[in-house]
């Protein structure tokens, strides 16, 4: 039987010590601030803005959303962003993720300063990360290595699997576990053979956003196995991309989904808006 990471546990207690921190920042006349620009009516979008605003006042951190139609030019989500960079009431600047297909992300993320992309995907940022002096991180990835050191699980030495290549998960996660020692490498949907590769894993990190994906033939007796998946089934139901009931019994650790790393994500963030509130 695995030992269940409880991520929401962790968040909240992470976000208690977040809500003295912004008190006590308060009495020096800082108040951390964050501004998240929402583009068109995207559902899981909303969900998760709406998730960021509720920790946010939560903590005690000034938090505004600011909401543009589907139809918003570039041009004009850029000069926006550029607003926000001026304005010295929000520490950290976050676009809301996937954009309508007519404007550049890239361009969008290369808009934001540096230092108020508390989300960690300005090319900046990324590269201080691949080159071993990380400033600020993607949040997902930063919520699981403060995972693995609750629950005290060692990296260095161990054979690490990430499954997923993104910029905002895979290719960061790999790069945290190489800082810690560990032996990483990157699968992908076209690796081939992947669960004989998975099984001679460690600690395996999967976010490929394929509901189940992973069952008990990926997982090695006593792996550390953390699910970044966010995939509904055909109830509805929130599901991760991992097979949890199979895997579990086999595993050394799971994360569960939901209350696994999803919390830990939106905790990141809070946690690199009050940091770049300081160094502002």
């Amino acid at each position: 039987m695995a030992t269940l990471i409880n991520g929401k546990e962790l968040a909240d207690n992470m976000q208690s010590d977040f809500t003295l921190e912004t008190a006590a920042l308060k009495k020096q006349g800082i108040t951390p601030g964050l501004v998240v620009l929402l583009v068109g009516e995207d559902k899981a979008s909303q969900t998760y803005v709406k998730n960021k605003e509720l920790a946010a006042t939560k903590i005690g951190i000034h938090s505004e959303v600011a909401r543009y139609s589907e139809t918003i030019s570039e041009e004009e989500l850029l000069s926006e962003i550029e607003k926000y960079n001026q304005d010295a009431a929000f520490h950290g600047i976050l676009v809301q993720l996937p954009l309508p297909k007519h404007i550049n992300e890239e361009k969008v993320l290369l808009a934001i300063k540096p230092e108020k992309d508390v989300d960690g995907f300005h090319p900046m940022n990324l590269g201080k990360l691949f080159a071993g002096v990380p400033d600020r991180i993607p949040c997902t990835p930063y919520g699981i290595m403060k995972m693995f050191s609750a629950y005290d699980i060692s990296l260095e030495g161990k054979n690490a699997l990430v499954i997923g290549r993104s910029n905002i998960v895979g290719k960061p996660m790999a790069h945290l576990l190489l800082a810690e020692n560990a032996t990483v490498t990157i699968a992908h949907s076209k690796t081939k053979d992947l669960p004989a590769l998975a099984k001679q894993a460690d600690i395996l990190v999967v976010a490929i956003g394929r509901g189940h994906f992973v069952t008990k033939e990926f997982v090695k007796e006593g792996a550390v196995v953390i699910d970044v998946g966010m995939n509904r089934d055909e109830q509805g139901k929130l599901i991760g991309d991992v097979k949890f009931d199979e895997v579990e019994p086999i595993a050394s650790y799971i994360t569960p989904v939901p209350r696994g790393v999803g919390p830990m994500t939106i905790t990141m963030l809070m946690a690199q808006t009050i940091e770049a509130a300081k160094e502002q």
